[in-house]
């Protein structure tokens, strides 16, 4: 945390779909280099959260500003009340700054991972095909996967799958990475090479937003913690203050729940 303006900067953020209210008014503000671990039960609101954060899902109000640039405009209705609008050609852009890796890879079946990781160069970017290629090469290199660069998805392990979409999402260059439980769906053996990655870019300085159930990774990965209860930011906190010394019932008692993590 070197500046004094945030990264990202979110505000009353709410996000309902239809008559169920998942987020109910989110404050949160990410310096650069910040490591924020993001705890919860199912339906908490976590995973929701991340998608609004790329937009993936429009808020339903709220604002999000990333480098001190509001996203979206506001709009009058006929009402005279507003409503914020975002063009299709401005989230593309904060996608491109803000990366999304998935809990289920959401890599395409048909492309080799080499093809996975330049796609977006190409189709986003308009990168030409040799420097798509060489930079999707890097970051394969990067994630321990040169070797497996014309393997198809069918080919691969679930740990490497999900390295492939960490190089796809680093590829792009993105100020901020969204993590949204990467090894939830990994067996218990390939979840360490999937956490050394995000480690790694971790002690690059890089910012990070991570949904994780891997408490134990948390309390090392993490400078914040944030318990997320009922679609709001119950408790938040360094990682001694939230996974050692809680303070609310609440997240005490999510935390004796899972109580296999070791510090």
């Amino acid at each position: 945390m070197t500046t004094n303006s945030p990264l990202l900067r979110v505000t009353g953020l709410h996000k309902s779909f239809g008559c169920d209210a998942v987020l109910k008014g989110i404050d949160l503000d990410v310096a650069p280099g910040d490591r924020i671990a993001i705890l919860g039960a199912s339906g908490s609101g976590k995973s929701t959260l991340l998608r609004c954060l790329n937009f993936m899902e429009q808020p339903t109000a709220g604002r999000v500003e990333l480098g001190g640039r509001a996203i979206g405009a506001e709009r009058k209705r006929r009402d005279g009340s507003t409503e914020i609008v975002y063009p299709e050609a401005e989230l593309t852009q904060v996608r491109q700054r803000v990366g999304m890796v998935f809990q289920q890879f959401n890599l395409f079946p048909h492309m080799t991972a080499l093809a996975n990781v330049m796609e977006g160069l190409r189709t986003v970017r308009g990168m030409p095909r040799d420097e798509a290629e060489t930079r999707a090469m890097e970051q394969l290199r990067r994630v321990g996967l040169a070797e497996k660069a014309q393997h198809y998805p069918s080919r691969l392990s679930g740990g490497q799958k999900q390295r492939v979409a960490i190089a796809r999402a680093l590829a792009m260059e993105p100020e901020l990475l969204l993590f949204d439980e990467p090894t939830s769906a990994l067996d218990p053996e390939l979840v360490g090479e999937v956490l050394g990655v995000i480690r790694a870019l971790a002690q690059e300085g890089r910012t990070m937003l991570l949904v994780t159930h891997e408490i134990g990774f948390a309390y090392h990965y993490a400078n914040r913690v944030l318990f997320i209860a009922d679609g709001v930011i119950h408790e938040a906190g360094t990682p001694d203050e939230v996974l050692k010394h809680p303070k609310q019932a609440r997240t005490q008692a999510f935390l004796a729940s899972h109580n296999e993590f070791t510090f």
